[in-house]
């Protein structure tokens, strides 16, 4: 009887524990299928029957008139700018936080402690507090007006989340695998390209699932760098269909928002078991 009891208690635990969850999943995800549900019904019955989620009539009219974009630029080459800019500034971003984390790591120089912690102290700056130098210094530059200032920085590694969090998993790869290349015969780059790399790929994968989502979802910068319509990536695009001055499509902004966030939606769902790899371990144990 004890152990019927028992197996019947955490029965009921689980059961308690998914409901729990499930609930806390629906109420996360909610915003999002209603913003999809409501792509699908008529832009003027959107806000009238908002309380309903599923539309009681479908149309794909929404998802038409946002891809035909705006006068002459399609919504196509807005998803084209959004991808340029985040796979060339992820890129950057992982190759010179490797290279930094590396150094870190692995190598012993005048200050750095100091410059470790500095890196670290960048973690807790706001962003916002750099934003008017950036601008200055972009401008004196003439950078402001093109994608420079939503790239080039990003080879530079800036962004101290990255690399405190390679130098966290090389830390953890035993120091013998650089011995035994050193004896045969490798430079301190030929460890890096040759066994750390290598050995840095689930990092590496979760750097760029975290780098490509924060570029493709970034509008504020977008917002103060880019000029031209025809440069706008998707998250300043949106934009577009909300106008004050007279009506606004949002229908076709839902449509459009929906499959913004399907590229990110993507990777996550391909990418995910490097992502929980790459932040679960710390590299490989001697």
């Amino acid at each position: 009887m004890g152990d019927i009891s028992m197996k019947r208690k955490i029965i009921v635990n689980r059961a308690v524990y998914h409901i729990l969850v499930f609930g806390l999943g629906i109420l996360m995800v909610y915003p999002l299928l209603w913003m999809f549900f409501s792509s699908l019904k008529p832009t003027n019955t959107i806000f009238t029957t908002a309380q309903q989620l599923i539309p009681s009539q479908w149309t794909l009219e929404n998802y038409r008139n946002g891809w035909r974009g705006f006068g002459k630029y399609g919504f196509d080459i807005f998803f084209r700018n959004s991808l340029f800019i985040s796979l060339t500034a992820t890129l950057g971003t992982v190759l010179s936080s490797a290279i930094v984390a590396y150094g870190f790591a692995r190598m012993q120089f005048f200050g750095r402690r100091v410059l470790f912690g500095a890196m670290l102290a960048s973690l807790m700056l706001p962003a916002q507090v750099l934003m008017i130098p950036q601008y200055l210094w972009y401008q004196t530059l003439g950078w402001v007006g093109s994608y420079l200032p939503l790239i080039v920085p990003y080879y530079f590694a800036i962004q101290g989340f990255f690399v405190f969090l390679m130098v966290n998993f090389i830390g953890g790869l035993p120091r013998e695998l650089d011995e035994a290349a050193k004896i045969d015969g490798c430079s301190i780059y030929g460890i890096f390209t040759h066994i750390i790399l290598p050995l840095m790929v689930p990092v590496l994968i979760t750097g760029m699932i975290f780098s490509f989502i924060w570029r493709w979802d970034d509008f504020l910068s977008a917002l103060l760098y880019v000029k031209s319509s025809d440069k706008y990536p998707v998250s300043l695009a949106l934009k577009l269909f909300s106008d004050p001055g007279s009506s606004s499509d949002y229908g076709a902004m839902f449509a459009m928002s929906s499959l913004s966030i399907l590229p990110v939606m993507l990777i996550f769902i391909f990418l995910q078991k490097y992502l929980v790899e790459g932040i679960s371990t710390s590299g490989l144990k001697g």
